[in-house]
């Protein structure tokens, strides 16, 4: 399904493939011979997304640019079953696997991989030919890449990065308060302009 959101359409290349179930929304880019599988999510909420050639979003894939930060894919790029990407920027031949997370500001470069279920936190810079082992989060830059067992150590870095300040431009709430008091009502905004979006296409193939 193809959405206009907020006066824009998505653009896909016409050699590009999208499923008749999944959902493209926005501001979207999609380059030559790219395709997407049946019930991904492709979302331009407030910043736009651009994926590349020959890329591949499988099934249930979310991918979302945001005001803050606009997501980027390069080419031959390969986003596995349940993979989430927010914000980032993906450089070529990239290889995110099933459940992996990737959030904004962050940085995937060439040939690097994400593994089962890996987490790329916000900011931090995956070198080339790099890999985050399955289950395992990376954070910073350089980046610091270990199991999940080693909080502390992840949080030592995590911590640094300010995650409410990136991500919603907020301060870290005091003890005994919580960041949605802010965030909530503030997303709840944001998405209720959903409700003016315009179906172009229940099926993608119609509008090529």
């Amino acid at each position: 399904m193809l959405i206009e959101h907020q006066g824009k359409r998505p653009r896909i290349h016409p050699t590009a493939w999208v499923a008749p179930t999944a959902t493209v929304s926005g501001d979207v880019t999609i380059g030559r011979d790219t395709r997407v599988l049946f019930g991904a999510v492709i979302t331009s909420d407030g910043g736009s997304v651009v994926i590349g050639d020959e890329c591949i979003v499988m099934e249930t894939a979310v991918l979302r640019g945001t005001a803050r930060h606009p997501l980027n894919v390069g080419n031959r790029v390969l986003m596995g079953p349940r993979a989430y990407l927010t914000g980032c920027t993906v450089e070529d031949d990239v290889f995110i696997a099933t459940g992996s997370t990737i959030f904004n500001g962050a940085l995937l470069k060439t040939r690097s991989t994400v593994r089962i279920h890996g987490v790329v936190h916000i900011k931090t810079v995956i070198p080339e030919d790099e890999t985050v082992p399955i289950g395992w989060v990376a954070v910073g830059d350089p980046a610091l890449i270990r199991p999940p067992k080693d909080h502390d150590e992840i949080w030592a870095v995590q911590e640094k990065l300010n995650f409410p300040k990136e991500v919603f431009g907020i301060d870290r709430p005091a003890k005994g308060r919580s960041a949605l008091e802010t965030v909530a009502p503030r997303y709840v905004k944001a998405l209720g302009r959903h409700r003016d979006d315009v179906i172009v296409s229940p099926d993608p193939d119609d509008d090529q």
